[in-house]
């Protein structure tokens, strides 16, 4: 494991040299946003402790395996910590793939499932301790991203990556195909995309991939190279 105090408030633990979690503080201890594959848990509760807090949180972005496979271990291990996750993508976490009338896309993979069940569902707009969720489907049906109102952070989830340059999940690069692969719906993770631009984010926190600051002109290309890819997302996008 190796981990990186992005900010005073934003601690990114990363596992095999790609899989993302991150610890937030607050006044009274730890958000975990994402809890990494499944054996990260002591990982996760050492380097907390090591920063002097406890977890009083955990928050998903969304139900893939590399996402919430430590999970349950965490959760056994802190029985008081609230479990809060998108009311679209908790379905996800129980391993329910239906799809609800409308909804399109690929066919739905990388779903494990996990016991612990959420204490709070969350929607647009809501606010888990610092951080205000935002809806961003298209990786996955109930997609959230997380920003930090103090400082304007973001935590994108799988929204986009930056492993090998940045990239809009549904875009396909040879060299990291996962966000193509991995991506449910392209033309409605470009929208979600288009919308954290808009956010101006101070910081770009990924599920995959470095931190990277001032990230608006980064964004901006990506969203671009999406675009080139996938052209009939324009009407939807508009």
């Amino acid at each position: 494991m190796r981990v990186v105090e992005e900010t005073e408030n934003l601690f990114r633990i990363t596992r095999f040299g790609m899989i993302n979690c991150f610890l937030v503080r607050e006044a009274d201890g730890f958000t975990l946003v994402d809890t990494g594959l499944r054996g990260s848990a002591g990982a996760i509760l050492g380097t907390a402790k090591c920063w002097g807090a406890s977890i009083r949180r955990i928050v998903l972005t969304h139900a893939h395996i590399d996402h919430i496979g430590s999970l349950d271990s965490l959760m056994a291990a802190l029985p008081s910590a609230e479990l809060a996750v998108g009311k679209r993508e908790s379905r996800l976490l129980r391993k329910d793939l239906t799809l609800d009338e409308g909804e399109k896309g690929k066919t739905l993979s990388g779903f494990t499932g996990a016991q612990a069940r959420p204490g709070r569902f969350l929607e647009e707009g809501d606010r888990i301790g610092s951080l205000k969720a935002v809806a961003s489907p298209g990786h996955t049906p109930g997609h959230m991203a997380y920003l930090d109102v103090r400082d304007n952070a973001l935590i994108a989830g799988d929204a986009i990556t930056t492993q090998t340059g940045m990239v809009v999940a549904g875009v396909l690069k040879p060299l990291f195909p996962f966000p193509a692969l991995f991506s449910w719906n392209a033309a409605l993770s470009l929208k979600s995309a288009l919308k954290l631009r808009r956010l101006n984010p101070s910081i770009l926190a990924v599920g995959h991939g470095p931190t990277i600051v001032s990230p608006a002109d980064e964004m901006d290309l990506a969203i671009e190279e999406a675009f080139r890819q996938h052209p009939e997302a324009k009407e939807k996008a508009d």
